[in-house]
């Protein structure tokens, strides 16, 4: 190799990610991880809440609510609130990212999209707040 000859280096990324400018650098991998963690997170989660209201079932409402005013069961329920709400988010985001084309139309839709997500996950900790205090 002669001295003034230059190694070349081929990055390979896909026609919309070259479009997007985004690359290992940007967003996308930080939101795929994110979503493989809140999914992660939710096995053991749900599984936990589906055994606990199966076990809870025929229980009058005021021992469901004692139930859940334990303070680890409360952690937990927020626990799957705010990561259901997060994995949520991050998926209807990816499905309006990839079906809503126009610029002003996706933000529109991603505003309300997480509006709609804040709302319903704080509505969720409100119950379970006021049930565990």
């Amino acid at each position: 190799m002669a001295h003034n000859d230059k190694l070349s280096v081929t990055v390979r990324r896909s026609e919309l990610g070259r479009a997007k400018g985004l690359g290992a650098a940007r967003s996308g991998v930080h939101h795929w991880w994110m979503e493989r963690v809140t999914s992660v997170a939710l096995i053991p989660l749900t599984l936990w809440f589906v055994f606990s209201v199966l076990s809870m079932a025929g229980h009058p409402q005021p021992s469901v609510a004692h139930w859940m005013s334990h303070p680890l069961v409360a952690v937990l329920l927020i626990a799957l609130i705010v990561t259901s709400f997060q994995h949520t988010a991050l998926g209807l985001q990816v499905v309006i990212d990839d079906y809503v084309h126009q610029e002003g139309q996706r933000m529109i839709a991603l505003l309300v999209m997480k509006a709609v997500v804040v709302l319903l996950a704080l509505a969720a900790l409100l119950s379970v707040l006021k049930l565990a205090i």
